[in-house]
């Protein structure tokens, strides 16, 4: 009988980042009358659901336990413009939607959701329209990181953006090796920075190994620059240990106004609202939308155990 050690683990892991990568797999599932309401079934264990009341019900929730959100409407990779045109609606309906709501929370997406891969003057088009209706929410529209080939192309419009509303912020992936000197660009610049690890499928020669103590020391690194700079930060990780870590080597940084610590929902819950119970800064970030394929395979990716989870809930 085969053993699941180690090397099957990240044979397993690197397989799933593949196939969320993969457009034309996710088509063929997506379509397929058959293999979709299996698959939604998988990912509603990571979802709010796939409306804006649906995620308006679930921030609610967060809040009750303390906590800030950010919600974020999940998709990315869109080739029509007439897609991306429905897309950026549906964000600008959810900034309505929190500002009728009073909901203290950010709007986040991907740039590749609403045309940034058709045409680069596309998406900031309708990233700039979106900024435009967050910007009374007196919080934050943030901008989620993409894989490594779409860093420039993020970084360049979010730079342009920031020029003209200062409350939109980036995401940057530790495990990127250039990222310490994306971090000084976009210090330079007035939004909210979030850091997270990265849970794309990248070689090693441009990103560190997904649980190696080259990708964790860099995140501590990263985490210390930022907290000095007195820079508004989230640290987005479920990994209880390295928050630990965060909090004894940068004692006093951690507890400022200016941090924050973040988790997404269904991840990390029992971290996160001991985190808040402690008297720290939390939020907790609200996924929906049905364009999920992505982010659910990343999700499982990162604990492949959860691929157990997949086929329990696959059976239900």
């Amino acid at each position: 009988m085969a053993t699941f050690d180690t090397t099957n683990t990240a044979d397993a892991a690197n397989t799933l980042r593949a196939w969320a990568l993969d457009e034309e797999l996710k088509r063929s599932v997506m379509e397929n009358p058959v293999l979709l309401p299996i698959a939604t079934k998988i990912a509603r264990r990571y979802m709010a659901g796939e409306t804006i009341d649906d995620a308006l019900a679930a921030a609610h929730e967060s809040i009750a336990r303390g906590h800030t959100v950010s919600v974020e409407y999940t998709g990315e990779s869109v080739r029509d413009p007439a897609v991306a045109e429905a897309e950026t609606l549906v964000l600008l309906q959810l900034a309505d939607a929190i500002v009728a709501s009073g909901i203290p929370s950010t709007v986040s997406f991907d740039l590749s959701h609403v045309g940034s891969v058709i045409d680069p003057a596309l998406g900031l088009a309708n990233a700039r329209r979106i900024a435009a209706a967050t910007a009374d929410l007196g919080t934050a529209m943030m901008i989620s990181a993409e894989g490594s080939d779409r860093t420039d192309l993020v970084l360049d419009t979010y730079e342009k953006l920031s020029g003209e509303y200062p409350h939109v912020g980036i995401t940057l992936q530790a495990r990127l090796h250039r990222t310490p000197k994306d971090l000084e660009r976009v210090l330079s610049l007035p939004g909210v920075i979030r850091l997270v690890k990265g849970a794309f499928l990248e070689p090693e020669s441009i990103a560190y190994p997904r649980g190696s103590e080259q990708l964790e020391q860099a995140y501590l690194e990263l985490v210390k620059t930022l907290l000095d700079s007195g820079h508004q930060t989230s640290i987005a990780t479920h990994d209880a240990e390295l928050v630990e870590k965060i909090r004894e080597s940068n004692p006093g940084t951690h507890t400022s106004p200016h941090c924050e610590f973040e988790m997404l929902i269904g991840l990390g819950t029992q971290t996160l609202d001991r985190l808040h119970d402690e008297g720290l800064n939390t939020r907790e970030y609200v996924i929906f939308g049905n364009e999920w394929w992505l982010y659910v395979l990343n999700r499982i990716a990162e604990e492949p155990h959860r691929v157990f989870h997949a086929i329990t809930d696959a059976g239900s």
